[in-house]
């Protein structure tokens, strides 16, 4: 299971003078909050990133709340939540049951209370032992209550292939929850996207699916002094240019969109100019910058870890061939997992996830084929 067995029951249930409690409590001022500026930008590693993320967050605001399994005395188990228990105590770090449907139902309770809690997944394949609350709970309450119901949680975790652990916990889930009105979907993949967009999350008055990457939690990326400020946030639903060019667009998100810059340093090597771009959000999708993005390349290729049909990809395919289909030099290319539950066995593993040369040769397919 990950490597980390499920240890604990953690404190059991949680009762409602606890967020009573917290609810109470005001949120201070924003001068009142104390400015992080950095004199020059540094490393920060997505795992560094998300918890300063958290922290600045609950120091903030006392109704945000962090509750899952492991959270607490272990800190995390990718500690992600490390030090949170010791500074905000066990009133807003909860350690919960080995129980999804029930902790999720407690989080969705309390967002309807006036709290805004954050529930933590230890993968997101176990989302689907909560997914009624995810989406019947959550996703259609203030559709359904005329906006009555606000419902400001968080869903967070690690998402999508990681490395040796099978069918169960391996799925991509961005296309199952960004298909449900309702939900904000977003997928960080840098330190920068993991820190503004956490922040967003947090703060947004409706509830938000935040996928991460087991394997990018180590990796370091560089982060301006912006990025540090404790008042830095990013857009919900803007994508990101992470490299220009000129002959071909590349769209992709989380660990995808590493896979696409590295593509795109080797076809530029033979005189291709990709275009990558990060999504940053599943839900809302910004249409409007990967179509700008392919009027001026006239070549898409998608890139994505989820299950080929009904994928992210094809989305932004029939988006494209919708809004921009007279552009178009050549057939979009799509490149996802393969339509398989995931191998166990490290060589049919790397076959069924997408690789660097599986990009580079849609993009060149895309660069040397036109339609007739």
């Amino acid at each position: 299971m990950l490597g980390i067995a499920r240890r604990r029951f953690g404190r059991g249930i949680v009762h409602s003078s606890v967020f009573g409690q917290v609810l109470e409590r005001n949120r201070p001022a924003a001068s009142a909050l104390p400015k992080n500026y950095s004199t020059s930008g540094k490393d920060m590693t997505v795992r560094d990133a998300l918890n300063s993320a958290l922290d600045e967050e609950m120091s903030a605001d006392p109704k945000v709340i962090l509750m899952g399994e492991e959270v607490g005395e272990y800190q995390g188990a990718y500690k992600i939540s490390k030090g949170l228990l010791d500074k905000y105590g066990p009133e807003r770090v909860l350690d919960t049951p080995i129980t999804e449907a029930g902790f999720t139902g407690i989080g969705v309770g309390a967002a309807y209370y006036g709290l805004r809690p954050i529930v933590e997944f230890m993968t997101f394949n176990f989302s689907m032992q909560a997914i009624d609350h995810i989406v019947n709970s959550a996703a259609k309450s203030n559709y359904m209550s005329a906006g009555q119901i606000s419902v400001p949680i968080v869903f967070r975790g690690p998402n999508g292939a990681a490395a040796g652990v099978g069918a169960q916990h391996s799925q991509c889930y961005a296309a199952w929850y960004g298909s449900v009105p309702g939900l904000k979907v977003l997928t960080p993949y840098s330190s920068e996207d993991a820190r503004g967009l956490l922040k967003a999350a947090i703060r947004d008055p409706d509830p938000v699916v935040f996928l991460e990457n087991e394997l990018l939690y180590g990796e370091s990326f560089p982060v301006s002094a912006e990025v540090l400020d404790s008042s830095f946030c990013l857009p919900i639903g803007k994508a990101k240019i992470e490299r220009e060019g000129k002959d071909v667009t590349i769209v992709g998100y989380s660990k995808m969109v590493g896979y696409a810059l590295q593509a795109a340093d080797l076809l530029s090597k033979e005189g291709i100019s990709a275009e990558v771009i990060n999504l940053r959000s599943i839900r809302p999708l910004d249409r409007a910058t990967i179509n700008a993005s392919v009027r001026k390349t006239n070549r898409l290729v998608t890139v994505e870890e989820a299950f080929p049909q009904h994928g992210v990809g094809a989305e932004i395919c029939t988006s494209v061939v919708e809004e921009s289909f007279e552009y178009l030099d050549a057939p979009v290319e799509r490149i996802a997992g393969a339509d398989v539950p995931m191998p166990y066995a490290a060589n049919l593993e790397r076959m069924a996830v997408p690789q660097v040369d599986d990009i580079v040769r849609a993009a060149k397919r895309a660069c040397y084929r036109r339609f007739q």
